[in-house]
């Protein structure tokens, strides 16, 4: 793909020509992923520190972080619990007072400092009496090497690895910017003339990021830098819808009406004006000229399944046959039974496609069949074996639990099939923008009429008593409930962590006479069928689970839901457990019981007990926990950014996506040429 910047070739030079590295420096750059003379100009610093203005070891203020120097005037090493444990110390001076320095089990660190040496020292003093600082940030001054780099400036404090000191680091890069950064271009003008007035250039940005005149010089330097990222990001995103509108031929799948009709007045309800405006949406999609490729969010209970429906039956009515990937063999067995229910009076059959079940096999699909079938499965509708013949329309429901390869291998089952994506937890704009901006957007903003409302109470270990009495005055009601942890088995009573096998027992006692049944992922898949029939059949009041009941579960008369040790979850999961109550006309109640020792874990239950609306809690989860943790890295098709933040640079994503519209019309649909891998973004498939 197309990375900025276009690179004469010296900045691919090997690190192991520059002059002063050798065999054991280039080893240590390397593990810092520095292979080349690009790599090394946008290794980005952690922070930085004023050297304009040191303050005296005097001045020094408790558990305030500064920068201090002086020289070493005594140090040593002791040993001590049968020399299993030792501290290395160094006593700094700078005619003001004394300052303590030491470090815990790393007695190497003494063959780093000299009585006599020059040093700086940054650090948070944890006592004045003496002034003490455990394990800070040093600098041994070298009286032999230009200071300009190195004090009375802003400096620029890198990631290291072990045994490369920061002072060599910062040389290295200043004599690479002295000799490269005339090099640095733009890979293209028409973007230099739009953000010019805003951005300095990518070459005088660079330079800024490390050796700034000013703080703000190295905040506009990495938004520059990060928006650089962003719009090679955004310009393949864009490259790839429109080769896929111009080399792609849609199939005719906008239907007849003809399954549809009976469908809707069977079905018992009258869709929301949301949910209208989606399907023609939908409709129009899967009427034109390009495959329809649409994400489809909506809030927990909002009514995606029946959409799902109602755009399989367009292109079953088409002639053609659909798909639907589901995350959980739970899930899948839901889909399973509700799609049956209500396509197969229409004449429509559906097959079943897990791991545990399979109502058809590969060989019986014959490719001249002409009944168009819906086939609804897990991970097993991907396998190599498992071919859909005339595959017009793939369904991924729960986007989110799924890898990007993994969408991409079940469209690859047909021939340019349409794809309908859809998600209970709503996407983060920023993140909608980057893993899903090659889709068009649909969201479904109103709950279906007749659902009773559901209130969110924070509750501590202490009150579990009373939780579980409000737990059975909702029994005796008639009403059923769910109760959640973390864990399968294996508590970890230190931390106070429960696990569900081993509360079983208890709360069989608890909740007498009424029935308690087990959930979680280790169950075979009959087994939690059982369960879940049991369940939703009433015969079982009170379900013990882990989060495997996290998606589509569907039981209108559970009303109340207790999550243990709710701190364990995350914001956007937490939400969708509690979609699993409030799903009948019935008031539902769910009630965290967390132990909030932290600031950020009672800043995060709040958030729950305010509201309800799932963009806001996305927002949230994203600030609070970022998006490698929120989705997981591992599959959720991010690229790896060196300077973007998609916690911050929303408003950087949205102007990197405007350019991106603009220039990108003239973007070639031939392979993009390829990047180094140090600033290559990956878009999303």
């Amino acid at each position: 793909m197309p990375v900025p910047p276009a690179l004469k070739p010296k900045l691919s030079t090997s690190v192991h020509d520059l002059a002063g590295v050798g065999p054991e420096r280039a080893a240590q750059l390397e593990r810092l992923k520095i292979f080349t003379v690009e790599d090394l100009l946008l290794h980005r610093p952690h922070r930085y520190e004023d050297r304009r203005h040191f303050i005296s070891i005097a001045e020094l203020k408790l558990k305030e972080p500064a920068t201090v120097r002086g020289k070493i005037v005594a140090q040593g090493l002791k040993h001590y619990s049968q020399r299993r444990k030792s501290i290395f110390e160094f006593v700094l001076d700078d005619g003001t007072a004394r300052l303590h320095c030491r470090w815990w089990n790393l007695s190497f660190m003494g063959k780093y400092f000299h009585v006599g040496d020059e040093v700086m020292v940054f650090g948070k003093p944890l006592s004045l009496k003496p002034r003490t600082i455990d394990h800070p940030d040093t600098e041994v001054l070298d009286p032999g090497e230009d200071p300009s780099i190195h004090l009375d400036r802003i400096v620029p404090i890198y990631p290291l690895t072990d045994g490369l000191p920061q002072r060599w680091l910062r040389s290295l890069m200043w004599r690479a910017l002295e000799e490269h950064e005339s090099q640095i271009e733009e890979s293209r003008l028409e973007l230099l003339k739009l953000i010019g007035e805003k951005y300095p250039t990518r070459a005088n940005a660079v330079h800024m990021l490390h050796f700034p005149e000013e703080r703000h010089d190295a905040d506009v330097a990495r938004q520059r830098l990060a928006f650089d990222e962003l719009f090679a990001l955004q310009l393949e995103i864009q490259r790839r819808r429109r080769a896929l509108e111009a080399n792609a031929q849609a199939l005719p799948c906008g239907g007849t009406n003809q399954l549809m009709r009976p469908f809707l007045a069977a079905l018992g309800f009258k869709l929301t004006a949301a949910q209208t405006r989606v399907l023609r949406e939908v409709r129009t999609d899967m009427s034109g000229a390009a495959p329809m490729r649409r994400l489809l969010q909506g809030d927990v209970g909002s009514g995606k399944t029946a959409v799902a429906a109602c755009s399989a039956l367009m292109a079953l009515e088409s002639g053609f046959n659909v798909a639907l990937m589901a995350p959980t063999e739970i899930l899948a067995e839901q889909h399973f039974q509700n799609f049956t229910r209500w396509l197969m009076p229409l004449g429509v059959r559906v097959e079943l496609q897990t791991g545990a079940r399979k109502t058809v096999e590969s060989s019986e699909l014959r490719v001249g069949d002409q009944n168009s079938q819906l086939f609804i499965g897990t991970h097993a509708l991907i396998t190599s074996g498992f071919q859909i013949p005339r595959l017009g329309l793939v369904i991924i429901d729960e986007q989110h639990k799924f890898g990007v390869a993994q969408r991409e291998q079940l469209v690859r089952k047909g021939r340019y099939p349409h794809l309908l994506v859809m998600t209970a937890t709503p996407i983060p704009r920023t993140l909608g923008l980057t893993l899903y901006g090659d889709l068009d957007s649909s969201v479904i903003d109103e709950l279906p009429a007749n659902r009773g409302r559901i209130r969110t109470f924070v509750r501590s270990s202490e009150q579990l008593s009373k939780v579980h009495e409000f737990i059975c005055g909702k029994l005796k009601e008639g009403r059923q409930a769910y109760v959640v942890y973390s864990r399968v088995d294996s508590p970890d009573t230190e931390a106070g962590i429960k696990a569900v096998t081993e509360e079983f027992k208890r709360l069989q006692k608890e909740f007498a006479p009424y029935q308690v049944a087990l959930l979680h992922g280790r169950l075979h898949a009959r087994d939690k069928e059982s369960v879940m029939e049991a369940f939703r059949a009433n015969r079982v009041q009170v379900l013990l689970a882990t989060s495997v009941i996290e998606v589509g579960i569907d039981v209108p008369n559970a009303t109340v839901m207790a999550i243990e040790n709710a701190e364990q979850f995350g914001l956007a999961q937490l939400h969708q457990l509690r979609g699993r109550v409030g799903r009948g006309a019935h008031e539902s109640f769910c009630i965290l019981v967390a132990n909030l020792k932290t600031e950020e874990a009672a800043q995060r239950m709040r958030v729950l007990e305010k509201t309800t609306d799932g963009f806001e809690i996305a927002d949230a989860d994203l600030k609070l926990r970022g998006p490698g943790e929120l989705l997981g890295a591992a599959q959720s098709g991010l690229p790896s950014f060196r300077f973007a933040d998609l916690v911050e640079d929303r408003s950087l994503v949205e102007c990197a996506r405007e350019y991106a519209r603009q220039l990108g019309k003239d973007v070639s649909f031939e392979k993009a040429p390829a990047g180094n891998p140090a600033t290559s973004a990956k878009a999303p498939a």
